[in-house]
């Protein structure tokens, strides 16, 4: 009868060394998982900073452009048209800076 406990005894901790085992290796694989996917985020980080700071300054050279066709015309709304303008541009340099900060 003890010789019956013993061995049910062992497999149970053989089962339970087993179970310990394939759970420890699962998390091993999910975090190679998270891993990869950090670098393909990450591969994409420096394209769209350059991308949103390239239609940062697009935005700029046209904005510069209609302030100044509006200041030419004598157009009293001048000074709105710099502070939006320059708000755009300021917001978009900001965010390509923010973003390759954030996920570097």
């Amino acid at each position: 009868m003890r010789k019956k406990i013993q061995k049910v005894g062992q497999k149970s901790m053989a089962l339970f060394a087993l179970t310990i085992l394939g759970v420890y290796n699962s998390f091993a694989q999910s975090s190679a998982g998270i891993d990869q996917a950090t670098s393909e985020v990450s591969s994409y980080v420096d394209p769209v900073a350059n991308l949103i700071i390239a239609i940062g300054a697009v935005v700029g050279l046209i904005g510069g452009v209609r302030v100044y066709i509006k200041w030419q015309s004598g157009d009293q709304d001048t000074q709105k048209a710099i502070m939006g303008w320059f708000g755009a541009c300021l917001f978009l340099i900001l965010v390509g800076v923010v973003i390759r900060a954030f996920f570097a």
